[in-house]
């Protein structure tokens, strides 16, 4: 199974024998990846009934609930790392999942498409909402209701008191030095919440 761009650099960031929790895992690519890769174990979570379904078929375990609703079925601390790949720009209460990361991991990744990019820049001028690889939706079809840039996250976590232990921008599955903010598709952040 291959992996996508931001899933193979999350899959480096996580120790062997970690035990992971996926949010908005999707057809479950990153933890098969991981157990096999690395002997982590852990749990996705998704609310999509196709998605389960290949978590199921791919021997992942898997848990379907509606993210919006908390993570009160986990306990505290209860996961070493929690990521939520390409989802956050999705959720209709930002701050509170990221808080319930924080509480049932000690360590939270996050990756979402980067709105600050200059050809979505360009888009906004023209006078329409951007298209691209990263959001390939249309403005009335959208699931993306809360769209950001690196520097919004940045801010957002220091307002929870989250401290940021790894970043990386991304544009073509390549870094981004010079001007990432303008020219970086994707972002991917690691934290620590307490």
């Amino acid at each position: 199974m291959t992996l996508r761009v931001d899933l193979k650099l999350i899959a480096e960031w996580i120790a062997p024998r970690a035990h992971v929790l996926d949010l908005g895992c999707g057809d479950g690519a990153l933890l098969a990846h991981l157990r096999e890769a690395s002997n982590c174990r852990g749990y996705g979570v998704d609310i999509d009934d196709g998605h389960v379904l290949e978590c199921i078929r791919g021997s992942v375990n898997v848990i379907q609930a509606d993210l919006e609703s908390g993570l009160r079925m986990f306990s505290d601390d209860m996961f070493d790392v929690v990521v939520l790949s390409q989802t956050l720009q999705a959720m209709h209460n930002t701050e509170g999942i990221l808080r319930e990361m924080a509480r049932v991991g000690k360590q939270g990744i996050v990756s979402f498409p980067n709105f600050g990019h200059w050809k979505h820049l360009l888009s906004l001028t023209g006078g329409h909402m951007p298209v691209s690889p990263q959001m390939p939706y249309q403005w009335y079809d959208t699931p993306n209701i809360h769209l950001c840039t690196p520097k919004d996250f940045e801010i957002l976590a220091a307002k929870l008191g989250f401290a940021i232990t790894g970043r990386a921008l991304l544009a073509d599955s390549r870094p981004v030095n010079w001007a990432p903010n303008l020219r970086a598709t994707l972002a991917v952040y690691r934290f620590e919440g307490k």
